[in-house]
């Protein structure tokens, strides 16, 4: 008999031990989520969204805590944050760590692009056929990418390439190739110093879609855009998670988080686009000149952009790493998501 009521007081430990550890009884996973953005953007509100979809979809078993504005890391670091554990999930810019993407650097060169939506279609796109290695010690959720990259001048209007020279253009990654190739000087530093650089005069111009003249306020502090389109480049966003914590993740909140992602690609395209027309309306309201090039001086634009392309593959595939075939892909879908 004691023997039994030992064996039952053990079996009853033993279980509430188990029932201790389970999910249930441990409460919600909590997650982080770092965002360079600031709170008001457009694609910070949609990154708010996301983590409450995840919240909504599995019935509160995951609990997302936001960090918009670079509050818990910087935009430069964001990824490496997320390597490190120091937020589990974040939403930055592949470009502002360069030379740490080299295959993903081919999505950001002027391949003709003309919406958020086609960009956006054709970075997952590619990412998904050629599946670059640089990305593998994250879980990528999805990626997303703007409109076609523009020239924006503060005093001096650019009419021409000559009239680039000299200027010290803001720009990152492969958009500072971009003002390299076009005869600017690139300043390299991400899009949260751009306005105080053109408002000190530290910077005479900057490279960046038409949406952040709005998002970000440049509007306020620039005088002329030039629809510089044959040298317009994107640039790529990465929503990723800490590869230890997606592991973690029991199955079934996996496939949740995994429907919403594709559910989202659709989602930030549109919003690209529809932030960019609300770009212009801004400078429009604040007296920007907006500068269309000739036919001819458009071809020149185009003409000078054409050997990063180049460049890119004979660095790629010097390094032993899929250049061409990353340039293919991406001709490819640019054409198929036109």
């Amino acid at each position: 008999m004691k023997k039994t009521l030992i064996l039952v007081a053990i079996l009853a430990v033993t279980l509430t031990w188990t029932l201790s550890l389970s999910p249930a009884a441990a409460g919600p996973i909590t997650l982080t989520y770092s965002n360079f953005f600031p709170p008001v953007h457009t694609q910070s509100k949609l990154a708010e969204a996301w983590c409450k979809e995840v919240e909504k979809r599995t019935n509160g078993q995951v609990v997302i805590q936001y960090f918009p504005g670079q509050t818990l890391t910087k935009g430069q670091v964001c990824y490496d944050g997320v390597v490190q554990g120091i937020s589990d999930i974040g939403l930055s810019v592949l470009a502002y760590t360069r030379g740490r993407f080299p295959v993903m650097e081919v999505l950001d060169l002027p391949l003709g692009y003309q919406s958020g939506r086609q960009a956006t279609a054709v970075v997952n796109e590619v990412y998904t056929k050629i599946q670059p290695k640089e990305l593998s010690d994250t879980q990528v959720m999805y990626l997303h990418a703007h409109g076609p990259g523009l020239l924006a001048t503060r005093k001096k209007p650019v009419r021409a390439l000559e009239d680039l020279k000299g200027m010290k253009v803001r720009s990152t990654g492969c958009s500072a190739k971009v003002v390299e190739a076009l005869g600017g000087t690139p300043v390299a530093k991400p899009m949260p110093e751009c306005y105080q650089l053109l408002e000190k005069g530290v910077v005479d111009a900057s490279v960046h879609p038409v949406e952040s003249n709005k998002g970000w306020s440049l509007g306020e502090v620039i005088d002329f855009v030039t629809e510089s389109y044959p040298a317009g480049y994107t640039t790529t966003f990465f929503v990723v998670m800490n590869k230890d914590k997606w592991n973690s993740l029991p199955d079934d909140v996996k496939k949740t988080i995994q429907e919403i992602n594709q559910e989202w690609i659709g989602k930030t395209g549109e919003a690209w686009d529809q932030a960019d027309q609300e770009g212009w309306n801004f400078i429009k309201e604040k007296g920007v000149e907006v500068i269309k090039l000739s036919d001819e001086e458009s071809k020149r634009w185009g003409e000078a952009v054409k050997p990063l392309l180049d460049e890119f593959v004979k660095k790629a595939e010097a390094a032993g790493l899929p250049g061409a075939e990353a340039l293919k892909a991406s001709q490819e879908a640019v054409e198929k998501f036109k």
